[in-house]
């Protein structure tokens, strides 16, 4: 298993692909581990040089929870040890955060930004619908550090299917792989760390990423990554927008072919 070794840190990242071709690097969701992305992975790969990574706190990373860090700074750091000078950096939902916030910490690195779900830094908290609200509070209300497997249950239970689905609505498959891609993460529960936040954050800064950006959002999303979505297409300057029907928080695993399908064709139409 590669681990590459940073301050405070050992991440876990895979690579594949060859390296002369245009790069791609796919953080996962906070619900997941970089296993969410084996679908595009392997359809990317045999034209492109394709490196994922689980952050940390995530997956097979481990890390020092007394060592600040900045995830940004941790994925430049996975793209020097693979010796690329510039990616397309593909994020969902907190990860769709670490890539924009990537692009305004090295642009010359970044050549494409895609998100999936994400709320850019520094976004306003807004007022929840009271069924989000109540649903949030139930996860709120597990303590990690005593049933860290109920809180994971919880929380893919929820985002997979949305605020406005049930579980026994969804593809049976999807649901036993949402959990799976999850579980590792349980391990991780109880961790805490210091994050070193972009300053200023995205929010204000959406005009200076100037190169091509790919937006999606799955239909039965949360509130609040449903106005992002909004708020990322209107201040990107060179943004694509697409939602995805019939999906909620992770539209790239529960409709993997067809988010992959306008993946490929946007990599293809931008030369990246």
């Amino acid at each position: 298993m590669p681990a590459l070794t940073v301050p405070g840190a050992e991440l876990h990242y895979e690579s594949s692909g060859h390296a002369s071709a245009p790069a791609l690097l796919f953080v996962p969701a906070g619900i997941a581990t970089l296993r969410m992305w084996d679908a595009q992975v392997a359809a990317l790969a045999e034209h492109h040089f394709v490196a994922t990574f689980d952050p940390r706190g995530f997956g097979a990373t481990r890390h020092d929870e007394a060592v600040p860090f900045a995830n940004h700074a941790d994925a430049l750091a996975v793209l020097d040890h693979l010796g690329i000078p510039a990616a397309t950096v593909i994020g969902a939902s907190r990860s769709g955060r670490i890539a924009l916030d990537t692009a305004l910490a090295a642009p010359d690195r970044v050549s494409g930004v895609v998100t999936v779900g994400s709320v850019p830094s520094g976004f306003p908290e807004l007022p929840l619908p009271e069924e989000e609200q109540r649903r949030f509070d139930e996860i709120d209300a597990v303590d990690p550090a005593i049933d860290a497997p109920l809180l994971a249950r919880l929380e893919t239970t929820l985002w997979a299917a949305g605020p406005r689905r049930t579980e026994s609505e969804l593809d049976p498959e999807f649901v036993r792989l949402a959990h799976r891609l999850n579980a590792p993460n349980v391990a991780h529960a109880a961790d805490e760390g210091t994050t070193v936040p972009l300053e200023p954050p995205a929010y204000d800064r959406l005009g200076d990423i100037r190169v091509p950006a790919l937006v999606t959002v799955g239909e039965y999303d949360f509130s609040t990554e449903l106005a992002a979505y909004d708020h990322l297409l209107a201040n990107l300057p060179s943004a694509t927008g697409l939602r995805l029907e019939g999906t909620a928080h992770l539209p790239s695993v529960e409709r993997a072919e067809e988010f992959t399908r306008v993946l490929a064709g946007w990599l293809e139409q931008h030369g990246l």
